[in-house]
């Protein structure tokens, strides 16, 4: 299925690709890979959650939040693709960076919202290698930060 097509049909807008808040490009592509850089959970231009998990940010809510990511890499994706996602042959890595409180061990599980979002959206080419990561703080606070690497054509 076309991923605009699928986007569509679940109700979602893809936002315009957010600037990159320091010194780096927001994705590259070299030969048929494109490295997608660390996207927050910006929405409207606003976090759509900050500070740690769990004493300040749900699990749920971080998922959530980790989707917003998916949504905001696919738009880079998108802004270095001449805007065309039918390119998009398979996601290849995510990197899942999770503010976490000292004894939070369930980085896994807020991961699983941006995971489980490419997977509806691209089904078999959307199953992915992934990394999964607890940090103590991240960019504006944000709650998560997650990387992409996908396979274009």
């Amino acid at each position: 299925m076309n991923i605009e097509a699928r986007l569509a049909e679940l109700g979602i807008a893809l936002p315009n690709a957010p600037a990159p808040i320091a010194a780096y490009v927001p994705a590259i592509r070299t030969g048929n890979l494109v490295f997608v850089s660390g996207q927050l959970p910006l929405t409207g231009g606003q976090l759509l959650a900050t500070g740690p998990v769990p004493s300040q940010v749900s699990v749920d809510q971080a998922q959530e939040a980790a989707a917003q990511c998916v949504l905001n890499g696919l738009a880079a994706l998108k802004s270095i693709m001449d805007d065309d996602l039918s390119k998009l042959q398979r996601v290849i890595r995510v990197g899942v960076f999770v503010q976490s409180d000292d004894n939070f061990t369930d980085q896994a599980l807020v991961a699983n919202g941006a995971s489980e979002l490419l997977e509806s959206l691209l089904g078999e080419k959307g199953r992915h290698a992934r990394a999964a990561v607890g940090v103590n703080t991240l960019p504006k606070d944000a709650t998560v930060e997650v990387e992409f690497t996908f396979e274009v054509s």
